[in-house]
């Protein structure tokens, strides 16, 4: 998710120690594990090892058998690729190879020092990821085509899983809420016009003088580069808003920007330095403010409604549709629904931290008192933290209390759980049929490994 306030993360990598045993296995490679006809070397493992570290996670041994599990597996599932005549999707290997590039080169700071780290040059470093990600797209059509060939689960299979399950194992269903809300905004537009106006002031010392580092530190309202004077480091344009980075490949380094809008805020801009598709820029964001008479406007009027609502003077969903100003929900009777799945039922994780505070002690039927919250504006549909500030009441439509699922209610959740479990249990049958039936050795050096599937264990060369 590209965001300019994401920045990436800047602790030391643990190189010296990795470099010594990357070193020893590129000069002495051997042959960790055979399937079918196809050889694992322990230069594999260790590559996707030093992969996970330059993503910025770590990687002990257990990590290291999970990783030749998953290569023994991948083969297995490769092998009957083969045999299915399935081929890659080239634009998703495409896009997922230049992703991960660009987490690369941000996270180890540009070309020359990712060369460095993998020790070889980067179309090496690309053909071996574009490798890597072949197999896995193969991998998962070819699990897909495990998972497809599971039958539709049935109304009898539902109630027979229900039936049979023991009560300790039922599928939980959490609490859900049903919501409507009433939203009215601050006076955007002023405040907009506020911030840019202390920006340009801003734009206007520097040109005159004053240090951009220096302002950036004082003024800047991004915590994670403003101590370091605006400094981002250098990076894919890629990690960050289109149009902070489209502003910042168009500038020399030294120029100013004019100001820059992005779902976090505004901007000035300057660029320190430019590599192809990566830069190192300075910037000082500034977000908008609201004044206490907004939000004290916004409350009364809230509040007002509140009152009629419940003095049965109107309607919730006629006064939302009269006076609310999201427009996601107000032709709808203010009736609130999740992004991601539709839905009119909201789980606790779903909702934003405000507005569940706001209604987590109400009854069916209750209102809120006014609040402030944040808009679905911003960083994505799964960021609860992010959007324009907004002020709202929400009346509690339904709730759902915490249950076992049953049948009746239910239904529909079990039946995409027993599928899923069938589907999981084919895939797992696959494996442990081709652990039997395909020709694997592997090596006594992973011996101590807790392999999910049991069967590798009697493949280990004596």
């Amino acid at each position: 998710m590209r965001n300019i306030l994401k920045t990436v993360a800047v602790a030391a990598l643990a190189l010296a120690g990795f470099s010594a045993s990357a070193q020893k296995y590129n000069v002495v490679d051997k042959t960790i594990a055979i399937v079918g006809g196809e050889s694992i070397l322990i230069s594999d493992i260790e590559n996707e090892v030093q992969r996970l570290r330059a993503s910025g996670q770590s990687a002990d041994q257990k990590i290291r058998c999970e990783i030749l599990e998953q290569a023994l597996t991948t083969k297995l599932f490769l092998m009957q690729a083969r045999v299915d005549s399935l081929t890659v999707n080239s634009d998703n290997v495409n896009n997922q190879v230049n992703q991960q590039i660009d987490q690369y080169l941000s996270y180890l700071g540009g070309q020359e020092k990712l060369e460095e780290y993998f020790g070889k040059p980067m179309y090496k470093i690309r053909q071996d990821l574009h490798k890597q990600m072949e197999d896995a797209n193969l991998t998962q059509q070819e699990q897909g085509t495990i998972a497809d060939g599971i039958a539709e689960v049935t109304p009898v299979d539902v109630r027979e899983y229900l039936d049979t399950v023991s009560a300790d194992n039922l599928p939980m269903v959490p609490i859900k809420y049903q919501l409507s809300q009433i939203a009215i905004y601050p006076d955007r537009e002023a405040a907009n016009t506020a911030v840019k106006e202390r920006l340009l002031s801003l734009r206007e010392r520097i040109i005159n003088g004053d240090k951009f580092s220096t302002l950036a530190r004082l003024y800047s309202e991004d915590p994670g580069s403003a101590m370091r004077g605006g400094e981002l480091g250098m990076a894919s344009k890629s990690m960050f808003w289109g149009s902070f980075s489209d502003a910042a490949m168009s500038l020399k380094p030294g120029i100013i920007s004019q100001i820059v809008e992005t779902p976090d805020g505004f901007h000035l801009i300057e660029v320190l330095e430019k590599k192809g598709d990566m830069f190192n820029a300075r910037h000082i964001l500034m977000k908008p403010k609201y004044t206490s008479e907004d939000r004290e406007k916004a409350f009364k009027t809230l509040d007002s409604l509140k009152t009629e609502i419940n003095n049965k003077a109107v309607t919730f969903k006629l006064a939302a549709n009269f006076y609310s100003q999201d427009p996601a929900t107000r032709t709808n009777g203010g009736q609130m629904a999740d992004l991601n799945t539709g839905s009119s039922y909201f789980e606790i994780d779903q909702l934003k931290p405000e507005d569940y505070n706001a209604i987590k002690n109400l009854k069916e039927g209750e209102i809120s008192e006014p609040f402030e919250s944040k808009d679905n504006t911003g960083r994505g549909e799964n960021d609860r933290n992010s959007g324009n500030v907004v002020y709202k009441i929400i009346k509690v439509d339904k709730i759902l209390p915490a249950h076992a699922a049953t049948y009746e209610n239910d239904f529909s959740q079990v039946q995409s759980e027993v599928k899923q479990k069938r589907q999981m249990k084919a895939i797992n049958d696959f494996i442990n049929e081709k652990i039997k039936t395909t020709y694997i050795i592997i090596d006594p050096m992973y011996k101590d490994c807790a392999f999910d599937h049991e069967g590798w264990d009697k493949k280990f060369r004596q």
